[in-house]
């Protein structure tokens, strides 16, 4: 059975990765399943190069193929932030050592200050989602999925992680976090990525 490296130590990233490619013949391990592993700079201006660039770090780092993740979330408000930003957005007020819960509460302190004069039928966002493959030397699959939505204007939730109590569903009238997993999986721009990354990967292996 080959082992897939997923390039993150999201224990929250992992779970939903993992539970789509389920069925597939392979072992999926996270980063923090392997000695560790420096982290590469992100450099790239564009989700689909920041998970390139990832999975082929990975991918040579561990001698596995590799599936990397970019993600992140897209404001209109904002003119597009945090963007590729959207896991170091409000690194400035948190300390080097601050865990992710800290982290994110941080971001999303930040993002609703910033939406604080915009009304509701501009605070328009959407959560995109590019995952890539790499085997070391090149890209064998990449696939994308988005999920369009709203910022709401206090948390709401307790499920999920990142953005996910300010990221409102319109038409569901609730934010991702209030969303059992199976259910965000179901809609989620990382679970239709993930969906169309586990067809292409049957094809592979």
């Amino acid at each position: 059975m080959r082992t897939l490296v997923v390039a993150t130590g999201n224990p929250g990233k992992l779970r939903e990765i993992r539970q789509s490619l389920g069925e597939l013949p392979v072992r999926v391990v996270g980063l923090r399943d392997l000695p560790p592993i420096g982290e590469p700079d992100e450099t790239g201006d564009t989700f689909a190069a920041n998970a390139r660039d990832k999975a082929t770090y990975y991918a040579r780092a561990t001698g596995h193929w590799c599936v990397a993740d970019d993600s992140g979330l897209v404001v209109d408000a904002l003119g597009g932030r945090p963007g590729v930003y959207s896991a170091r957005y409000a690194a400035d007020r948190c300390s080097d050592d601050a865990g992710r819960d800290i982290i994110d509460a941080a971001n999303n302190a930040r993002l609703l200050e910033e939406l604080a004069d915009v009304p509701d039928q501009c605070r328009t966002a959407r959560f995109v989602c590019v995952l890539a493959l790499s085997d070391g030397d090149r890209i064998l699959l990449e696939t994308s999925g988005t999920v369009e939505g709203r910022i709401a204007h206090a948390p709401r939730g307790g499920n999920g992680f990142g953005y996910d109590p300010l990221f409102l569903l319109p038409d569901r009238g609730v934010t991702t976090a209030e969303l059992s997993p199976d259910e965000k999986n179901a809609v989620s721009h990382r679970g239709q990525a993930t969906r169309r990354f586990a067809d292409e990967l049957r094809k592979l292996v």
